[in-house]
């Protein structure tokens, strides 16, 4: 039986941290404010709102929200970015994905101030993790890389396989493994004997959005097994991309779905608000 990385614990602890953070920073008189934009009325997004609203008020932030209609044009959500971009009072802006179709995701990311981009989206920031000079790590994958370094696993020299090559995780993934010497291998769905690929993984991060994809009988026994899926099946039950009971039994640390990687995300975020306000005060 592996050991149960626990993501609800990690992430307390480093909300803990932000915590006391912010306030010495407020001693310093530097107040921290995220600003998240939200576009209609998708309930997963609403769900995920209230959950940074939440972590805001934990760790010591100013939240500020801007709830608009589902027919806000894509000229008018640029307005909103622009004024959030000047607002000295914002270090952190996140406009909520996904967006109505009539608006262009690409647009209003390019249009956030890359020292503002807390989600790590920007084409600036996204350049910066490929030659390892980041500022912001998409928020996703690097709660992955706070779980593995909880769970005292060294990736150095480790086999890493990414099973999914998103831009928010696949492929930022990737590369934060590469800058800790992990030999990395994305598959996809064009992969070839992926099975032959994922029980060669010492560490093995399974982001496919598929429920229940990854099969005990897929994985290396002992290897560190990380699902970032979060899928809902018919009976409302909540799953990850790994079938748990079968590669519980074979992994020598793996992720539940739910309270692995999901409550990370969310105290990644914080985390990279706080780098926000650092960086946009020393400018």
């Amino acid at each position: 039986m592996g050991q149960i990385i626990d993501g609800k614990a990690v992430s307390a602890k480093v909300k803990e941290e932000i915590r006391l953070e912010t306030e010495k920073l407020k001693e310093q008189g530097i107040e921290i404010g995220l600003a998240v934009v939200i576009v209609g009325d998708d309930p997963a997004s609403q769900v995920y709102v209230r959950n940074k609203e939440k972590a805001c008020e934990t760790v010591g932030f100013n939240s500020f929200k801007y709830a608009l209609p589902a027919e806000t044009t894509e000229e008018e959500l640029l307005n909103v970015v622009k004024e959030l971009n000047e607002d000295k009072n914002v270090n952190g802006i996140l406009v909520q994905l996904p967006l109505p179709k009539h608006i262009d995701e690409k647009t209003i990311i390019n249009a956030i101030a890359p020292n503002k981009d807390v989600d790590a989206f920007h084409p600036v920031n996204v350049g910066k993790i490929m030659v390892g000079n980041y500022d912001f790590v998409p928020c996703t994958p690097a709660g992955v890389m706070e779980l593995i370094k909880e769970s005292g696993i060294d990736v150095s020299g480790k086999e890493c396989v990414i099973v999914g090559r998103s831009n928010i995780v696949g492929k930022p993934q990737a590369m934060l493994l590469l800058h800790q010497n992990g030999t990395v291998t994305i598959c996809h769905s064009k992969t070839k004997n992926l099975a032959e690929k994922t029980k060669n993984a010492d560490i093995l991060v399974a982001a496919v959005g598929i429920p229940n994809f990854i099969k005990g009988d897929m994985i290396k026994e002992g290897a560190v097994v990380i699902d970032v899926g979060i899928n809902r099946l018919e009976n409302k039950k909540l799953c990850g991309d790994v079938e748990f009971e079968s590669a519980e039994k074979v992994a020598g640390a793996i992720t539940p779905v739910p309270g692995g990687v999901g409550p990370m995300t969310i105290a990644m975020l914080m985390k990279n608000t706080v780098k926000a306000a650092i960086l946009n005060k020393s400018k």
